[in-house]
């Protein structure tokens, strides 16, 4: 049987989740499990503490005042990680899926999500996490250090999913990008959807290959492939057709060069994660 894991946390984007997770669940008769990370804190940092600075009795005072507020607090986080969970599992059996399973885990999130996943076939995550609510420009933290750790194919979710009903690829010919290619051709999450190959490059011979050798490859489907060719930066191109297609998930390779490069000129990758309002399928 198929796995999903689904991440959420206390974000607005834990609904998107949950609704994006149930319709991939349906649609490859999988089971989920539900993963909320409880992040590991330095109290004293958090709170700025310049104990170190005063005496040791009043030090010791402080880190025992500490020691009690981590108490309570983290009692609260258990609790609010219960109550989210139980709201995902909810939503999720509303939508009509049967097998889920709760994870609850304290720990930092990249490597829990690394962890968990080894059992996983597809990963669900929100754009932005709960600390990210008010940057509606950027994406999250820590979502480009999932992709760039993760060996499955990673699900995004935008802030409003609606049902996809169709699947834009955007294909350059790199090898992350022939294993998305070979994934839509293959997987059951695709079956019956609308399918579009986006080449961004000019009238080369080497762009109509691209075009080609994708096309060729989702050959047997229906309804029929469309493909299309635009010249200019690939974000652009990208961004431009999905506008045109109704309904649509975005399909394509991830972080084709070093994380170091990407710092240097910029990722496509991420710009399409942060400007494209449809859910963002990503495969390394």
């Amino acid at each position: 049987m198929t796995r999903l894991l689904a991440c959420i946390d206390a974000s607005t984007y834990a609904n998107s989740v949950c609704a994006l997770t149930a319709w991939a669940a349906k649609r490859l008769d999988g089971s989920v499990e539900i993963l909320h990370v409880i992040q590991r804190k330095d109290s004293a940092a958090a709170r700025n503490d310049l104990s170190g600075a005063i005496g040791l009795g009043v030090k010791s005072e402080l880190l025992e005042e500490l020691t009690r507020i981590d108490e309570a607090a983290g009692k609260i986080a258990i609790e609010r990680g219960r109550a989210l969970l139980s709201a995902a599992e909810e939503s999720l059996r509303e939508a009509g899926v049967t097998e889920i399973h709760q994870v609850h885990r304290h720990g930092g999130i990249i490597d829990t999500i690394v962890e968990q996943e080894a059992t996983a076939d597809l990963v669900v995550i929100g754009k932005r996490g709960a600390s990210s609510a008010f940057a509606s420009e950027h994406i999250g933290s820590n979502l480009e250090r999932v992709v760039r750790g993760s060996n499955k194919p990673v699900l995004i979710a935008s802030r409003h999913v609606q049902t996809p009903k169709s699947v834009v690829l955007a294909y350059d010919g790199s090898p992350a990008a022939r294993r998305a290619l070979h994934y839509v051709a293959g997987s059951r999450l695709f079956e019956g959807l609308g399918a579009y190959i986006v080449v961004a490059g000019p009238n080369t011979q080497k762009s109509f290959g691209f075009l080609e050798e994708a096309a060729v490859t989702l050959s047997g489907r229906q309804p029929t492939t469309v493909t299309h060719l635009a010249d200019g930066p690939a974000d652009t191109v990208i961004a431009e057709y999905l506008a045109t297609v109704e309904d649509p998930m975005l399909v394509m390779g991830a972080y084709g060069h070093s994380p170091f490069r990407a710092f240097i000129v910029g990722s496509t990758t991420t710009t399409m994660i942060r400007t494209v309002r449809a859910p963002v399928l990503l495969l390394r």
